[in-house]
């Protein structure tokens, strides 16, 4: 297995969490060519994670991806958020803990049941199977992140998914915090409002 998060940062949205399991005879030849969500054209991305279904229902490879929300980063910290994801992406695929090799990106950890696990520092630019599981962490977090934006239109979510640009940061200071922003990572602009 690999996994991966993406939006760990932004000052809105949730963090994603993305696993890719694949049998133990799978044929990682059937990866060549995918990178790092972070160095591919969102374009790119859709493309590979089209791929990842095909893999789904051709070869038998499975993911997940879960979220933890804004209020849960806000209440419990954005490392607490990221292993609750991983741990809900886990269950979801039902993968055996005993009989699993489970590589992680990052700092990143599995529940300690998952005994057989590596963490890989800049694994998604090496690891087939974590920079699939950060592509499809991207891709569905970016999707979500659309939705939001017609929800919530003054924001520009559809164009900064969240991230602490001087667009978002503007809207911020005008708008103030929506329902989705992480309250935590705003206190900068926040000030900025009150003065």
């Amino acid at each position: 297995m690999g996994i991966d998060e993406a939006g760990r940062g932004p000052l809105a949205g949730p963090v994603a969490v993305g696993v890719v399991a694949v049998p133990a005879r799978f044929d990682l030849g059937l990866l060549d060519g995918v990178r790092d969500s972070k160095q591919m054209s969102a374009l790119g991305r859709e493309i590979w994670f089209e791929r990842l279904r095909v893999l789904e229902q051709k070869h038998g490879l499975q993911y997940s991806v879960q979220f933890s929300s804004a209020q849960f980063i806000d209440t419990y910290g954005i490392v607490p958020a990221v292993r609750a994801a991983i741990a809900r992406a886990l269950r979801a695929l039902e993968t055996p803990p005993l009989h699993s090799r489970v590589l992680l990106d990052g700092a990143l950890r599995a529940p300690k049941q998952f005994v057989d696990q590596t963490t890989i520092i800049k694994g998604d630019e090496t690891e087939p199977l974590i920079s699939l599981a950060s592509i499809a962490a991207k891709v569905k977090r970016d999707r979500l992140m659309h939705r939001l934006a017609f929800k919530y239109p003054q924001y520009g979510f559809e164009v900064h998914k969240g991230y602490g640009t001087k667009m978002h940061r503007e809207a911020l200071i005008k708008h103030g915090l929506c329902d989705v922003h992480r309250r935590s990572f705003c206190h900068v602009e926040l000030a900025t409002k009150e003065e």
